[in-house]
């Protein structure tokens, strides 16, 4: 394909690229503690964490995978997301508190408070190892479009993508990342508008014709409502939504991160309120992307698409069809959805290694200086994962990039919400009995990751979809934990402000949040 970069695309490229190099920059300069570098004090308005929320949620798995999803198939993986008005509810109403109470930083310092040392370090770890994962996944997706602009080789593109978002990410930390996350969710959210405007233009029957020619293909299908363990049906997808949402929002660094950030309780559930309005409608906006793209290309064929991936196909059409200037806005909401999770994802790592293993365990008593400096170089390094990770992407054989994630959360996605839910909602269970649970329940997360990569013969697996092995880990693990704690019968430590059923009458101060 012979495509290139435009004059007018590039100035607003290069004007969207100077502003956030700025603003990280402006940032790197007053951030002189970890307290800033991690939360930036903890002062930031709802309005502003839900909209960086929006930015670390939303990312180019959104803005292309799936659009790709709907493109080459239907509108079942939406069902993932359906079910986050319900779970927000849960979240505004029992998980903010907890991570308010006390000035945490980490949501592993819940569990280190609630089940002792294994569990915290249990946490970090398989926090870090799945967001690198999902970084390396983004970072991959935006070097498409960035391939295709430039023509540069994937490996130059991947580097210097991720180089660039390092750069800022490092330098000013927490303060710079919300503000350019507020910045980069305004500007993903006119691309997305853009996108879908440019391409019904251009359709003789407009909207209307999108709709009449997608329902006839069933592109608008959520899947098939029958209860079938071995097929993405909706009540398999859905199932999904339940366990990745109630994940991400009871314990999720990117998320806690930002309730702690707010300046009141108050202002964390407003945040998180007006994130889950937004979502939704995004979400729901970037799969007709998808359908409108297949209605188009059926209009106006284009020998050229019937080459492509499906995660390239919105690029292509931005870098074909889409006027100059206009294009280069698309190209920058595809970067800004990258950056808003990149930036995220870089920061939230380097806060959990640096308060959950470096502090506690691998370098304790050490100034606060210190812990800033490692910081700053344990997110060099993540970066360099990500790199590392994004180019080894590019070679594995995959139906979408968001399929490729969703399977990613389900099967190593381990017991983590299960740990967070029975550290919130029970009593009895104490560290030793969540250890012994999570040892079999990891063990049968490996049995199940083993039977999908087909390395297990077919009559040893369990004849189930790979979207169900989250729900199966976690429901055991939770099962396990609550049984052990029976038979163990041991007394547990002081829960007191640890349990929905310890929390007791609390003092709070001006923001609403315990003393």
């Amino acid at each position: 394909m012979d495509l290139h970069i435009r004059f007018l695309d590039g100035a607003v490229i290069g004007v969207y690229v100077a502003a956030m190099v700025a603003i990280g920059f402006y940032f790197a300069r007053r951030t002189e503690t970890t307290e800033e570098y991690f939360v930036g004090n903890r002062s930031f308005p709802g309005w502003m964490i839900g909209l960086s929320m929006l930015g670390t949620v939303i990312s180019s798995a959104t803005f292309l995978a799936l659009p790709a999803a709907a493109f080459t198939l239907d509108w079942r993986q939406l069902s993932v997301n359906l079910v986050l008005p319900f779970v927000a509810v849960l979240a505004i109403v029992v998980f903010i508190p907890f991570f308010r109470r006390g000035k945490l930083t980490s949501a592993f310092e819940y569990l280190g408070n609630r089940y002792g040392t294994g569990p915290r370090i249990y946490g970090t770890v398989s926090f870090v190892i799945l967001q690198l994962i999902r970084m390396a996944q983004i970072l991959f997706l935006v070097s498409i479009p960035l391939q295709l602009l430039t023509g540069w080789p994937f490996e130059l593109v991947v580097l210097a993508a991720g180089v660039f978002i390092a750069l800022y990410t490092i330098a000013g930390g927490i303060e710079a990342v919300i503000w350019t996350d507020v910045v980069q969710a305004v500007i993903l959210m006119i691309g997305g508008v853009v996108c879908l405007i440019c391409a019904e233009i251009d359709l003789p029957g407009g909207l209307g014709q999108v709709i009449e020619i997608g329902a006839g293909h069933g592109k608008f299908s959520l899947g098939s409502f029958e209860w079938n363990l071995n097929e993405r049906t909706f009540w398999t997808v859905a199932l999904l939504g339940v366990v990745t949402w109630v994940g991400i929002y009871s314990g999720d660094q990117n998320m806690v991160q930002r309730y702690v950030a707010a300046r009141s309780l108050s202002s964390a559930r407003k945040a998180t309120a007006l994130f889950s309005l937004i979502a939704l409608p995004l979400w729901t906006l970037f799969f007709f992307v998808g359908t409108t793209l297949f209605v188009y290309y059926l209009e106006f064929p284009d020998p050229a698409v019937a080459t492509l991936a499906a995660d390239e196909v919105l690029p292509y059409f931005v870098l074909t069809r889409i006027p100059a200037g206009l294009a280069g806005l698309v190209v920058a909401a595809v970067l800004a959805a990258t950056m808003s999770s990149l930036d995220s994802g870089i920061n939230s790592i380097s806060t959990v290694v640096t308060v959950d293993l470096m502090k506690p365990f691998l370098a304790k008593g050490r100034s606060d200086r210190y812990y800033l400096r490692m910081a700053r170089w344990i997110a060099g390094t993540v970066t360099l994962l990500t790199v590392l990770g994004a180019i080894g992407f590019s070679h594995i054989e995959k139906e979408s990039m968001n399929d490729v994630s969703l399977i990613v959360t389900s099967v190593f996605g381990g017991c983590l919400m299960g740990l967070f839910l029975l550290g919130f909602f029970s009593r009895r269970v104490d560290g030793t009995s969540a250890l012994i649970a999570m040892a079999l329940a990891i063990g049968f997360n490996i049995y199940l990751g083993l039977g999908l990569a087909g390395v297990l013969p077919a009559n040893l697996t369990l004849p189930v979809h790979s979207y169900w092995s989250g729900a199966l880990v976690n429901g055991l693990f939770i099962v396990l934990a609550y049984a052990v704690s029976r038979i163990r019968n041991a007394p547990t430590r002081d829960l007191t402000g640890l349990t929905v059923w310890t929390m007791g009458t609390r003092k709070r101060d001006g923001n609403g949040d315990d003393l």
